[in-house]
C-alpha cells in the first residue's frame, strides 16, 4: 500500500512539473475591458470606451494630448429626432467631429450613429462603419444610415489609464444630460508563451 501511494505521488509531481510555465493559448490577448452602457432618455449608448492608443497614433492618451471615444449612439424613438450637443470631462475639452457633411451629430428616430477610431484611422469621419448595434433590451436595431463621427478629448489634463474609469457627461438637445463611467480600452498584447521548465519538458508531456 505504501509503495502505491508513494508512486501516485510521483506521477502528480510529474505532472505538476511538466504543466508549469504554460501561460497562455494564443498568440493575443484581446482587450480585457468591455465598453459601458447608458440610457439616456430614449437614446442608448453602447459600448462606450476610450480607445487604447495604436504605435505612432495621434492619439497618446498622455497628459497634454489626445484621446478618442469610441460607442455607438442609438435613438429609440420612434419619432423624435435627437442631437448631441456636447460631451464634457474633467479630462479635456471634447470636440465632436459629425459624420461627413453634417454640420451636427443628429439623431434621426430609430437611427444608429457610430463614433469609432475606424474613423479615426481613415482621416475622415465618413468612413464607413458597422449599420447594427444593440438596443436597450437586447434587440438588435438596424439604422437605415449608420454613420460614423468623431469623438476627441484635447489637451488631456491627466494621463489616461487602462484599468480605471473616467466621466463623462453626455448633452442631448431632447433627451437631456447623463453622466456614465468610462472604461479605457486595454488594447491587445502578445501572449506570454513558454518557459524554461516547459522547454525542459518538450512536448512529449
Amino acid at each position: 500500500m505504501l509503495t502505491v501511494a508513494a508512486l501516485a505521488a510521483g506521477a502528480a509531481l510529474a505532472l505538476t512539473g511538466c504543466s508549469a510555465g504554460q501561460i497562455a493559448q494564443t498568440a493575443d490577448q484581446v482587450p480585457a475591458v468591455n465598453g459601458n452602457e447608458s440610457t439616456i432618455g430614449q437614446i442608448a449608448l453602447r459600448n462606450l470606451h476610450i480607445v487604447y492608443p495604436a504605435a505612432g497614433a495621434e492619439y497618446t492618451n498622455a497628459k497634454g494630448g489626445k484621446a478618442l471615444i469610441a460607442l455607438s449612439i442609438i435613438n429609440d424613438s420612434p419619432s423624435v429626432s435627437d442631437e448631441l450637443t456636447s460631451v464634457t470631462t474633467e479630462l479635456g475639452t471634447v470636440k465632436i467631429t459629425p459624420a461627413s457633411g453634417k454640420s451636427t451629430l443628429e439623431l434621426a428616430p430609430q437611427q444608429t450613429v457610430v463614433a469609432t477610431n475606424d474613423a479615426a484611422k481613415a482621416g475622415s469621419a465618413g468612413q464607413s462603419a458597422p449599420t447594427t448595434a444593440q438596443a436597450a433590451e437586447g434587440e438588435e436595431v438596424t439604422a437605415p444610415e449608420a454613420k460614423p463621427a468623431l469623438i476627441e478629448i484635447n489637451d488631456l489634463s491627466k494621463d489616461i489609464t487602462p484599468g480605471l474609469t473616467y466621466r463623462l457627461t453626455f448633452n442631448f438637445k431632447q433627451n437631456g444630460t447623463g453622466q456614465v463611467e468610462v472604461p479605457v480600452d486595454a488594447g491587445t498584447a502578445p501572449a506570454r508563451v513558454g518557459s524554461a521548465v516547459e522547454a525542459e519538458h518538450g512536448s512529449g508531456h
